[in-house]
């Protein structure tokens, strides 16, 4: 029986309701499957903080290792700064392990409506590669004459070549394998004209591997407006750290909500375990209600199954996804309805076990 070691880390506010919801689907589905998860959950996050100083053990990353993936839920709390919470774990996970390719799939699920009017499941089915290792969230600048008058803070971009090739390499490879074989690179060269317009120029030179691949380049501010106006003329999407961040969130509102958009955190190299997580943050306005939506998370599983060489589980569970989505019953109340995780998480559980998903 195949086996796979699973760390699941649900960090802070809804996290904690999403991450067990996911667990325990993924469980139903390995039972049903045939493959075995060894699933160990850390406690790591802002209440690890509290206790301890930091958000995770000094040797966190040797205890991560081992692993084959990582599921991870949210981090963020209000009584804790934002940059000491996502510094401490999510990007101390990321960067260290070499995760550079955040993949971000949108599409407008079965039941669930767009606010754009008229838009349906064939005009919107994108995915949006961001690269998540340099960039603007580098981590490079510092801060001078602190409370002064000449105070100044300093946030400097990094982009290098290496780092831009092998996402741009791994974007055109992403678009090939879809069927439109079309992506869309986009920067803000014509103000940033350093690294922004390298990244057009390799964009350029990386483009001559993949002949059969159309592709375009597109201004960070117009892509805001052609996401909302015609979404239908985009599929495959490159973007920076910080600009596919953003982009990414409009695209789940686009879609109907934030609570269903997932992530994978890739180390396409496999050198080190892959994070898999829903997008939508801590949500602090519902964390203990037990109303938080955990389809975001079940997608993200769906992802992780694909990059544990399981596809028939993966697509199995997006079947199921795509099922309880289907029935206004099951929509939590960021689509509109009144069910809770657990209900929608029920949902899943039976639609997997039922073999009819």
């Amino acid at each position: 029986m195949k086996r796979h070691r699973i760390a699941a880390i649900p960090g802070d506010g809804i996290g904690k309701e999403v991450v067990p919801a996911g667990v325990r689907v993924l469980e139903a589905l390995a039972a049903r499957d045939g493959f075995a998860l060894d699933v160990t959950s850390f406690d790591w996050g802002s209440d690890y903080y509290k206790r301890h100083g930091r958000m995770m053990p000094e040797d966190g990353l040797a205890q991560l290792k081992p692993f084959d993936a990582i599921l991870f839920g949210a981090v963020g709390m209000p009584d804790v700064p934002d940059h000491v919470t996502l510094w401490g774990l999510r990007l101390a996970i990321c960067q260290p392990f070499d995760q550079y390719a955040n993949v971000r799939p949108t599409r407008i699920l079965p039941g669930i409506s767009s606010p754009l009017a008229g838009v349906t499941a064939k005009d919107l089915d994108w995915i949006i590669v961001r690269e998540n290792s340099e960039g603007e969230y580098a981590g490079q600048g510092g801060r001078s004459h602190r409370g002064l008058p000449e105070e100044v803070a300093t946030e400097t971009s990094i982009f290098t070549r290496a780092g831009v090739a092998r996402i741009m390499r791994f974007a055109f490879a992403l678009a090939r394998s879809r069927p439109r074989r079309k992506l869309t690179v986009v920067t803000k060269s014509n103000a940033q004209r350093h690294g922004m317009v390298l990244w057009d120029e390799i964009a350029a030179e990386t483009a001559r591997d993949f002949p059969d691949v159309a592709w375009e380049k597109e201004l960070v501010d117009a892509m805001t407006v052609r996401m909302v106006r015609r979404p239908a003329s985009l599929d495959t999407v490159v973007a920076t750290n910080l600009h596919a961040d953003i982009l990414s969130d409009l695209a789940a509102a686009l879609a109907g909500s934030i609570g269903i958009a997932p992530t994978a955190n890739l180390n396409p190299e496999r050198k080190f375990p892959s994070m898999f997580e829903p997008i939508h943050g801590s949500a602090f306005d519902i964390m203990g209600k037990g109303i938080a939506n955990p389809v975001g998370t079940f997608w993200s599983a769906v992802m992780m199954l694909e990059h544990l060489g399981e596809p028939a589980a993966a697509a199995r569970l997006m079947a199921a996804v795509e099922r309880v989505t289907a029935d206004r019953r099951f929509h939590t109340a960021d689509l509109g309805g009144t069910a809770d995780t657990r209900k929608v998480t029920d949902a899943v559980v039976e639609a997997v076990r039922a073999g009819n998903a």
